[in-house]
């Protein structure tokens, strides 16, 4: 992964977000809310379990300091915690997020991605080049957006086209 390629992914991330939410918007706190069959059950909780591994991302990045049995910044202490009941807050969270993770992303350099990423998961050391982390993170915001796609379109809702050249050609 090139510094180059970690921005586009990163705006690519914030694009697919609000386009997502967008959608999401038109949908009652009861569609949004309901079980749909999907690994987080619907679109909240996937909307909401991607904002929470994306914190846990950041705070690995940026060193965060965490209490005794955090997962990460916040509070956070499993994957599937709901981060905020309020679709509202979730957005507006959602957004701050992208804002940190497209601010981190612009100060990479070759050297930083290719150093080491330290971090402690339930108590383990864990150690990996920072690329590996950072196409880690794209690479799961894309696997649960399918999903939300999915859910959306299952719901009657349909967020469009999802490309990424498409993004680049906006």
């Amino acid at each position: 992964m090139t510094p180059d390629l970690a921005r586009v992914m990163a705006r690519y991330n914030r694009w697919m977000n609000d386009k997502l939410y967008a959608v999401a918007e038109t949908l009652t706190d009861e569609e949004r809310k309901a079980d749909r069959g999907a690994f987080f059950r619907s679109v909240h909780g996937t909307l909401n379990h991607l904002l929470l591994a994306d914190r846990v991302w950041m705070g690995r990045f940026t060193g965060a300091q965490l209490q005794a049995g955090e997962m990460g910044p916040g509070g956070i202490r499993s994957l599937d915690q709901e981060l905020y009941a309020s679709f509202d807050e979730l957005r507006r969270e959602r957004a701050k997020t992208d804002d940190e993770i497209v601010a981190f992303i612009a100060t990479l350099t070759d050297e930083t991605l290719a150093g080491p990423l330290r971090y402690s998961r339930r108590g383990a050391a864990n150690e990996l080049p920072l690329w590996h982390a950072v196409a880690h993170m794209f690479n799961h915001q894309t696997h649960h957006r399918g999903q939300v796609t999915t859910l959306l379109m299952q719901a009657g809702h349909d967020p469009g086209v999802t490309d990424l050249v498409a993004m680049l050609r906006a």
